[in-house]
């Protein structure tokens, strides 16, 4: 055990919380992170880059200081396969060897939609949010276009809650700078009920809010093309001087090359124990894995940081011998911010609990931000 080696793949909120884990529980394993570069983007607060609320270099966080603290070694690369046995990661610098392996390495968006090259997807990156920004602030008036879509073969294989964050930004924005009553948001989703996995409540004030801030919607419809000066539904267009678009999620590219088990959705399919089955000591976390669970299970950092902790026990026992039984909690917690507020969602198998937007929920996001990202400092 004090000698295994053991692989991360991807160096997201999965990947990190796996190796954390992973070290208290194996001060002596030898653990190495397998990703493009050594750092974190911190995405949730992609919402506050239009704004100037955040730059860059606040959610771009090298790992340099939490690597060498933790004693993890560093393979710059991207992965583009696995062996057979999973006992050997291929990356396009080098192969990597390992004992046991966690794959924390994401999903991507589709981009099957026609003329998506036409929209910004806001949480592709923080290149995104920054294009934002700029393409705000070069519009004097105009129409604003948000919306999001899942996987057809996945439904729960999406990130939808950011576009709603994006549209309540864009709004108290557009009144702080005077100039809301130049422009026409307008939110489209193909399902009536958008953001139904927050819960029938939460559907309900997220909907009276885009009401109450003079927020259109086109509900119901599904999006059949992107276009540079709008967006065309099943039987509505919409004229658009700038679309934010959200497509549904799949498994990245390099699973391809790889003889892991897919789900319907093209993630990698893994039990309640985060188990990849067929393979020993393989583990799967986070947005790019498909694990049991109820329909509302989110794509988002906590959960994901919920199952790269029982990945990672599970793993340990595994190597020791053991039978890997802990299972990982659905757990749905979020806050709808808009700049100066915040609605909190959570839900649970217990239930679900949605609060109108407050000011302290705001506050707290930011205080969650800045406490996570401590750690890695």
């Amino acid at each position: 055990m004090a000698t295994s080696r053991i692989t991360v793949v991807g160096a997201g909120f999965a990947g990190l919380t796996a190796l954390r884990s992973l070290r208290r529980e194996a001060p002596d394993a030898e653990l190495t992170l397998v990703a493009p570069r050594a750092e974190l983007h911190y995405l949730p607060s992609a919402i506050w880059l239009p704004s100037g609320q955040r730059r860059r270099d606040q959610l771009v966080l090298p790992l340099d200081a939490f690597l060498h603290r933790t004693r993890v070694k560093f393979h710059a690369g991207s992965a583009t396969g696995l062996s057979a046995d999973a006992r050997t990661l291929h990356t396009d610098a080098g192969d990597v060897a390992n004992d046991g392996i966690v794959i924390a390495s994401g999903a991507r968006f589709m981009r099957k939609l026609p003329g998506l090259e036409h929209a910004i997807i806001p949480c592709d990156g923080i290149a995104a949010g920054e294009a934002i920004r700029g393409r705000l602030a070069a519009l004097q008036e105009g129409t604003i276009c948000c919306g999001f879509s899942s996987n057809p073969a996945e439904p729960n294989a999406m990130r939808g809650g950011p576009i709603f964050e994006f549209v309540f930004g864009l709004d108290t924005l557009l009144r702080r700078q005077r100039r809301r009553n130049r422009f026409r948001l307008v939110f489209f989703s193909p399902s009536q009920k958008p953001g139904l996995r927050l819960g029938e409540r939460a559907v309900a004030m997220i909907l009276a809010e885009m009401a109450k801030r003079g927020i259109e919607t086109v509900l119901g419809e599904k999006p059949q093309r992107i276009e540079a000066d709008g967006v065309q539904l099943e039987h509505t267009r919409i004229a658009s001087d700038l679309t934010l678009f959200m497509p549904g999620l799949t498994g990245p590219q390099w699973l391809d090359q790889t003889s892991l088990p897919r789900s319907p959705g093209g993630l990698v399919a893994g039990d309640a124990q985060c188990r990849v089955a067929g393979h020993a000591c393989t583990y799967v976390a986070g947005d790019g894995a498909s694990l049991p669970g109820p329909d509302w299970m989110p794509k988002q950092a906590h959960q994901a940081d919920l199952q790269a902790a029982v990945a990672a026990r599970n793993l340990l026992r595994e190597l020791r011998g053991e039978v890997p039984t802990e299972t990982f909690a659905a757990e749905l917690v979020c806050i709808i911010d808009s700049l100066d507020r915040g609605m909190l969602v959570t839900r649970r198998e217990q239930g679900m609990r949605a609060l109108r937007p407050l000011r302290l929920m705001h506050w707290a996001k930011a205080a969650f931000e800045w406490n996570y990202l401590r750690r890695y400092r």
